[in-house]
């Protein structure tokens, strides 16, 4: 049986990129604990709006764990305090009644407050476009089964592809690394034939455009893998490291 909450909102509110923050307190009553979190930050910035006060500004769009624009520091731990969730699958039932709740954005220096609770991730799209596709004509979509590839190299493949680039592997590291995120975009490629043509350049490139954003060097931590709504593993981090010395170490003008 559902049940209402009365809660304490801590939150980080920050008009522009220039202008300081603070954390600001918001008492928001009868919140249903069958609400994800999202739809709680619905219901108060609806309740801002009817008073004539500027609603909290925060990223989601597919809410369903699955595009992964979605991202908050809640309590101190990225998507908050249930594993393998992330922001937009967290339910208020996670919570008691009377609880206190501070909401933060993602805090790198590769991801800039815009507003609010909303960080700039765009240094995720240029280390994708620095390599992380297959730039080759494959033809068009083969039959299946008709380019074998051994279930468990295809099984690698998937594990790493279902990164969904929220960016919670970069706020949980104390360095602020991206490697968790790279690795994943560098290996799913790495198992599969159709990747094989651009492997050396993807890995130079890929790891190239991560130092330029910013973003700190990996020093195995494990936070990331820690806090990552879709169970990316280290391993990731470690298979990068080796495309690329095995790039390095091979280059050529290709």
């Amino acid at each position: 049986m559902a049940k209402n909450l009365n809660l304490t909102l801590r939150i980080w509110r920050q008009d522009g990129p220039q202008a300081s923050g603070r954390l600001v307190d918001y008492q928001v009553e009868d919140i249903s604990d069958e609400m994800s979190f999202l739809e709680m930050l619905d219901v108060l910035n609806e309740r801002l709006i009817k008073k004539g006060e500027i609603p909290v500004e925060f990223d989601s769009d597919c809410r369903e764990g699955i595009c992964g624009t979605c991202g908050l520091t809640i309590d101190g731990v990225a998507h908050g305090p249930v594993a393998g969730v992330s922001c937009c699958q967290l339910h208020m039932r996670h919570y008691q009644d009377g609880d206190t709740i501070t909401i933060e954005p993602f805090r790198a220096a590769a991801f800039p407050v815009i507003r609010d609770l909303v960080v700039d991730r765009s240094a995720f799209d240029r280390i994708v476009q620095a390599g992380g596709y297959v730039g080759i004509n494959t033809g068009n979509a083969p039959d299946a089964n008709a380019l074998p590839i051994a279930k468990d190299m295809a099984d690698l493949a998937m594990d790493s592809a279902t990164c969904i680039g929220c960016g919670a592997c970069v706020a949980s590291c104390p360095n602020g690394s991206a490697a968790l995120f790279t690795g994943a975009k560098i290996s799913q490629y790495t198992f599969l034939p159709q990747g094989q043509p651009e492997r050396r350049r993807r890995a130079l490139r890929m790891v190239a455009a991560m130092d330029e954003a910013g973003f700190g060097n990996c020093s195995n931590h494990a936070e990331c893998e820690a806090v990552c709504p879709k169970g990316i593993s280290i391993g990731n981090i470690a298979r990068m490291r080796r495309e690329y010395m095995r790039a390095a170490l091979t280059r050529r003008d290709d």
